[in-house]
């Protein structure tokens, strides 16, 4: 791969993921200050993003993989994402402004299996090249947190203009990206295929349905996280939260390091078993921190992330590769993909957003100026959703061979 091509490649995933950082990980903040949004509607809008994840494979597979270069395709799709951006800082009216970002994230999240295709098009060695391409979407994530926390931004509309600015550029620059030319009309595509329905056939294979009823359980504390911990460390008091919670990402991008060594010495079991634990931590951390006395336990809740995503979500990508083998690999991963962040999340985002109006107190936040939570009831929930997950899995998983993996996580 030529250094002009790596250089371009590097600066689309460090944008691709910027875009996602700068207007995601505050927007429950954003809504509930700005909007005056309830905790059901910050539920169902974080589920806007999930509805996209199990939609956008359709399009990828049925029209844009077989008609239209990826790059041109990409370009569109992050302009049109931007005029979407911009008309989200309009929107007054939460109900409206759902109907906006569910727009939007069906526009956005091709991008992300887009993006792959054209970095993959490229590469002679995807094992050793494509994680130091993506590393840099890690980077523009962190960024993008750093600059909404310094510049004070989070309860703002500025963090949609952030993001449609830096969504135009890369729409232009998309144009100039490296060829990825369209599979044609001959490519093999339908619906059943684009959903990874020839990948049923895992389910026979007792220890991996266990493993995914798991992964799409696991799901619902996720979104949780996702939906509120912006806004719980804002009402909690913690300055410039949304910078905080990169840290989050940091050690993500550490604990992946570690996954293809520890997957081949504790195996498949144990790693998944620490990542169901994480959850369980992260969460009773939460529920018992507090800006004060506790202030460690808040830290140690965003930092657990790189244990609870990597060791359970990123080791289950992997499980599910060796399982699949060679011939259906991508609909395997599909298929994962689909129950977890599409059925699973959709789940997840509307029960976290009943909990959490279960939950609402009527004295009002100092910190916000709306009414608060009762954070300690609304944590604990997604803790014993995980603990049950927990004992359902070391009740019932049962892998009788030691899976390896290569050196690289591809």
């Amino acid at each position: 791969m030529k250094t002009k091509v790596g250089v371009l490649l590097c600066l689309m995933m460090f944008l691709e993921y910027f875009i996602w950082s700068a207007w995601y990980v505050s927007m429950s903040t954003y809504m509930k200050v700005h909007l005056g949004a309830t905790d059901d509607a910050i539920g169902l809008t974080y589920g806007a993003l999930a509805l996209a994840t199990m939609i956008s494979p359709f399009f990828i597979g049925l029209i844009a993989d077989r008609f239209f270069a990826a790059q041109k395709v990409m370009g569109l799709l992050h302009l049109l994402g931007a005029a979407m951006l911009l008309l989200a800082t309009k929107i007054s009216d939460s109900s409206v402004f759902y109907w906006v970002i569910l727009v939007y994230s069906l526009l956005y999240m091709p991008t992300i299996a887009l993006s792959n295709s054209i970095a993959f098009h490229q590469m002679t060695d995807p094992g050793k090249q494509f994680p130091w391409i993506r590393v840099f979407g890690t980077g523009g994530w962190i960024i993008a947190g750093l600059l909404v926390a310094r510049l004070h931004i989070a309860e703002t509309p500025s963090t949609f203009i952030m993001a449609a600015v830096v969504s135009a550029a890369l729409g232009i620059i998309s144009f100039v990206l490296p060829n990825t030319p369209p599979k044609g009309r001959a490519a093999d595509a339908s619906a059943s295929r684009a959903l990874g329905v020839e990948a049923f056939v895992l389910f026979k294979d007792k220890p991996y349905l266990i493993f995914f009823i798991a992964a799409v359980l696991v799901c619902i504390p996720l979104s949780f996280y996702y939906g509120f911990a912006n806004l719980f460390l804002t009402e909690s008091g913690m300055q410039e939260s949304t910078g905080k919670m990169i840290l989050g990402q940091v050690s993500e991008a550490l604990f992946i390091i570690a996954i293809p060594f520890l997957f081949n010495t504790i195996g498949v079991k144990k790693m998944l078993l620490l990542g169901i634990i994480a959850w369980i931590l992260r969460y009773a951390a939460f529920a018992f921190g507090n800006i004060d006395t506790n202030l460690w336990l808040l830290y140690a809740g965003i930092i657990l992330h790189g244990v609870c995503y990597d060791f359970f979500f990123v080791t289950g990508y992997m499980y599910t590769e060796k399982k699949a083998g060679e011939k259906i690999k991508n609909a395997a991963q599909g298929l994962f993909t689909f129950a977890t962040y599409g059925l699973g999340m959709v789940i997840g985002t509307w029960f976290s957003g009943k909990v959490a109006g279960a939950y609402t107190l009527s004295t009002t936040n100092a910190f916000t100026g709306k009414a608060g939570h009762n954070w300690l009831n609304i944590w604990l929930m997604p803790a014993y959703i995980a603990i049950a997950v927990l004992v359902y899995f070391i009740l019932f998983f049962r892998e009788k061979k030691q899976l390896h993996v290569a050196g690289e996580v591809s």
